[in-house]
C-alpha cells in the first residue's frame, strides 16, 4: 500500500486548548486557561517547537510544523501575547529554550525543562 507515512504525532487545537497525540499513543493536552508560559525550543536545525506549560511545568509541546493559522490565532487571546516576539524567537532559537510568554500571574517559579 502506499500513501504518506502515518505521522510521529498530530496536534488538534480548540477553543478549549491543544492536544497533541503521539504515534505510541500517549497524549499531551493543555487548556488555554491553564496556560501560564509559552517557550520556544530549537529541536533540530529545522524543527522548532512550541512548549506551552502549566503552573505545574506540565503541559504540551508542539512542533512548528504542526501549527496553522488556528494555533497562532489562539495564541493571540492570551494577555499581550506578542506574535512578533514569537516569529523572532522561531528564528533565533539555538541553544535552550526561549521564553516568548507569561501569564500576568505566573507562578513563582516553573522548571526548567530537558529536551531530548
Amino acid at each position: 500500500m502506499h500513501g504518506n507515512p502515518m505521522p510521529d504525532s498530530y496536534v488538534y487545537v480548540t477553543e478549549e486548548g491543544v492536544t497533541r497525540h503521539y504515534a505510541d499513543g500517549s497524549v499531551e493536552a493543555l487548556a488555554w486557561e491553564d496556560v501560564v508560559e509559552v517557550r520556544v525550543v530549537a529541536e533540530t536545525d529545522s524543527e522548532v517547537l512550541y512548549i506551552l506549560l502549566d503552573r505545574d511545568g506540565e503541559g504540551c509541546v508542539v512542533p512548528r510544523s504542526a501549527t496553522d493559522s488556528t494555533f497562532l490565532a489562539r495564541l493571540r487571546y492570551l494577555p499581550d501575547f506578542d506574535l512578533d516576539r514569537l516569529q523572532l524567537a522561531a528564528e533565533a532559537a539555538r541553544d535552550g529554550a526561549v521564553v516568548v510568554w507569561r501569564s500576568p500571574d505566573p507562578p513563582s517559579t516553573l522548571p526548567d525543562l530537558e529536551y531530548d
